[in-house]
């Protein structure tokens, strides 16, 4: 397998806190791999030492084939967490500015910018001023100034932070599009859905340690299925059904209706519950069987550490 990116027990320590424990993973070359977990799990400081901008206290880490980011910096493009244009600049100038930083001529980088620009339905704003743009806009630009010197391997720190579901939509469009052309993607998010989409592999981090590595399937896999029931049920009616080991409800049962989220143990078959509530009865107005998502096993897998 060729390898983009590698790491090998690498720890992170500030002082007598330790930000990053002995965390290995590795990305193949055209992957894209969502780095995920909750806000101050230690996905920053990873992408940071990835970058070469922190040292790690401990261990490796091999960037393109190299050791360490920093000397392979013009091959990486980096959409930080922070976001940051200079306010009076025009997109195309933007553009143009960042890809020169990483060797690509202004004529050249200005084309790149305009037809960036165009493709992300931007056009007719690639010559106002950047403090004219909406947050969104402003956004995109800052993530094709990261791309626009076309980078062999993209990191992107919380990339859909603040961003509206249409905006969201075309940012998850541009990260396919670069991995169709080889690119490889290291993306850090705290928000499920967006890896669950795009990702065939994820690396989950909790306080600082990695609590999975592997495929979507395989994580989901990791959690429990379950039932949505509906009806006017008690919750040890609910409780009661062959194979639930767990019951949460939404709404008052004393009311009417209600809805239940009743968790299956290993192994049980769900007919066997749909059948046992009809032979005692019950009120079961929606019977529905759901297969677990990335977030149920984000939650199964951190075990309470996030």
């Amino acid at each position: 397998m060729d390898v983009a990116l590698k790491l090998e027990g690498v720890s992170k320590r500030y002082g007598r806190f330790e930000a990053v424990k002995d965390l290995s993973f590795e990305v193949p070359r055209g992957a894209i791999c969502g780095f995920l977990g909750p806000n101050g799990a230690g996905k920053t400081s990873t992408i940071r030492m990835i970058l070469g901008l922190s040292a790690p206290s401990a261990g490796q880490i091999t960037v393109l084939g190299g050791e360490g980011g920093s000397g392979v910096r013009d091959r990486i493009g980096f959409l930080p967490e922070e976001r940051g244009l200079y306010r009076k600049m025009t997109p195309v100038d933007a553009i143009a500015f960042f890809a020169g930083l990483k060797g690509v001529p202004l004529g050249e980088g200005r084309k790149r910018a305009k037809k960036l620009l165009e493709a992300q339905g931007l056009g007719a704003s690639m010559k106002k001023p950047m403090k004219a743009l909406s947050k969104g806009m402003a956004q995109k630009v800052q993530l094709m100034a990261a791309i626009a010197h076309e980078p062999d391997l993209v990191i992107l720190d919380e990339p859909f932070s603040g961003l509206d579901p249409v905006n969201q939509q075309g940012l998850e469009d541009v990260i396919r599009d670069l991995a169709d052309r080889g690119t490889t993607v290291l993306f850090s998010t705290h928000v499920m859905q967006h890896a669950e989409r795009l990702c065939r592999q994820v690396v989950l981090l909790a306080r600082g340690e990695k609590v999975f590595e592997g495929t979507v399937e395989a994580a989901r896999a990791r959690a429990p299925r379950f039932l949505e029931l509906e009806g006017a049920l008690a919750t040890d009616a609910v409780a009661g059904l062959p194979g639930v080991a767990a019951v949460e409800a939404a709404g008052d049962p004393a009311t009417g209706t209600a809805t239940y989220r009743a968790t299956l143990a290993p192994g049980a078959a769900p007919q066997e519950a749909l059948k046992t509530a009809f032979a005692r009865g019950l009120d079961v107005r929606r019977f529905e069987m759901k297969e677990p998502t990335l977030h149920d096993a984000f939650i199964v897998l951190t075990g309470g550490r996030a």
